[in-house]
């Protein structure tokens, strides 16, 4: 049975849905770069081991990345999964784990990447956002997309109530990515992530509608 690990950095919504999925996989550890994140304690709570590297007691974040790496790989993991990691990861730490580390960002990439995804997104007058879960490459928000969903952009929206939507679409997507990751059917081929068994969609969404 494949493993995985989840980094989070706070109350970890998307760990929350990752961990009461059931994916066909074992999850190692919760790890946090922060003693104080409210995620660690649910994690314990589902019987989960959590782990703790602070940044904060590192000089750079060289060393900061080489004790997470240490800490991921005594887990023997498979897979990495940032779940609201609020942490830039040096280049030696994305490339030794390539090709097993997935995020999910709050827009539909690569439109919007960095914070503040959805006041970016009201601003620019987009009529449909969404959420993208992606391999990390050393790019910022900028490597192979498994899968997005979309959700309209109303007119009344505000960062909160557009935030909300699309969020409720993140718990799905991250699921369903760690799912195939651990089923064995993702590869990548350049910047484009295969998905094997998948069928082809043909319909189109439409905001706004009549």
């Amino acid at each position: 049975m494949k493993k995985y690990v989840i980094l989070i950095s706070g109350r970890g919504s998307n760990m929350r849905s990752l961990l009461e999925a059931d994916l066909p996989g074992q999850c190692a550890a919760v790890i946090s770069n922060r003693p104080d994140a409210a995620g660690l304690d649910y994690a314990r709570s589902r019987g989960v081991a959590t782990a703790v590297v602070d940044h904060r007691q590192f000089a750079s974040r060289e060393e900061f990345d080489a004790a997470l790496a240490a800490e991921i790989e005594s887990r023997e993991a498979d897979l990495v999964l940032l779940a609201g990691f609020m942490r830039v990861l040096t280049e030696g730490f994305v490339r030794r784990f390539e090709g097993r580390l997935l995020n999910i960002h709050p827009s539909l990439l690569p439109s919007f990447p960095g914070l503040t995804t959805h006041a970016k997104a009201i601003s620019a007058g987009v009529r449909v956002h969404g959420c993208t879960v992606h391999f990390v490459t050393p790019a910022l928000d900028a490597g192979p997309i498994v899968i997005q969903a979309a959700v309209p952009v109303l007119d009344e929206d505000s960062e909160e109530t557009l935030g909300s939507r699309v969020l409720a679409q993140e718990h799905r997507v991250y699921v369903q990515a760690a799912r195939w990751f651990l089923e064995g059917r993702l590869s990548i081929q350049g910047n484009r992530v295969l998905l094997a068994g998948a069928r082809p969609e043909e319909t189109a969404l439409l905001s706004p509608r009549e």
